[in-house]
């Protein structure tokens, strides 16, 4: 079993979280476009909880309802806390790497236009997910895990860990549709992007 520590100590504390304490220590990954951080929940081994998560502003902080990305982070912060250990890689990858703003554009033209947020990107000419979680993979490797159980529907994330050879146990994160527009989303990522999901 492998253990792993923080090389940062000054970047470690303690915070509280629906009724308990949690350790954390936070490394950034300095990359301009795929980068965020890792935040290290308590003592992590091989087979630790790891979220990759790309931050979305939109369903985490202003609680809009027509993604499911607030409600997987809030799932997957829960399982950490149960199990005091874990780590959560956020990414700064906003509109799935287009930023908020070609994001807000991609939904407004869906709405206007009846369309999911993929076509929406094709019509703005983006590719519909410009994501890429070399780093994030990279950085969980360099902390010496080499087995994780990865919480994720995403296909992608699973590739990334493996082609750096952490081998992936894959806990699905299946959350309610807060909304119509949110059931059609989910719908779309597992049609087009072959997320797992169910039907």
């Amino acid at each position: 079993m492998t253990t792993t520590a923080c090389d940062r100590p000054e970047a470690a504390h303690r915070s509280p979280r629906k009724g308990s304490e949690l350790d954390v220590r936070v490394i950034e990954l300095s990359d301009a476009i795929n980068g965020g951080h890792l935040l290290i929940f308590g003592t992590v081994t091989d087979g630790c909880l790891v979220r990759l998560h790309s931050r979305c502003l939109y369903g985490e902080v202003l609680g809009f309802e027509d993604c499911d990305c607030g409600p997987e982070l809030e799932a997957a912060m829960d399982l950490i806390q149960g199990e005091r250990a874990g780590v959560l890689v956020y990414l700064e990858q906003e509109g799935r790497g287009a930023g908020l703003s070609m994001k807000a554009r991609g939904l407004g033209l869906g709405q206007r236009d009846g369309l999911d947020t993929f076509e929406s990107y094709h019509r703005l000419g983006l590719n519909e997910d410009l994501r890429d979680y070399k780093v994030a993979a990279h950085a969980l490797a360099a902390l010496g895990l080499r087995r994780v159980r990865l919480m994720t529907n995403n296909p992608d994330k699973v590739a990334a860990l493996e082609e750096a050879r952490v081998e992936v146990d894959i806990v699905p994160l299946h959350t309610e549709p807060r909304s119509e527009a949110a059931r059609h989303y989910l719908a779309a990522k597992r049609i087009k992007r072959h997320h797992l999901l169910p039907e």
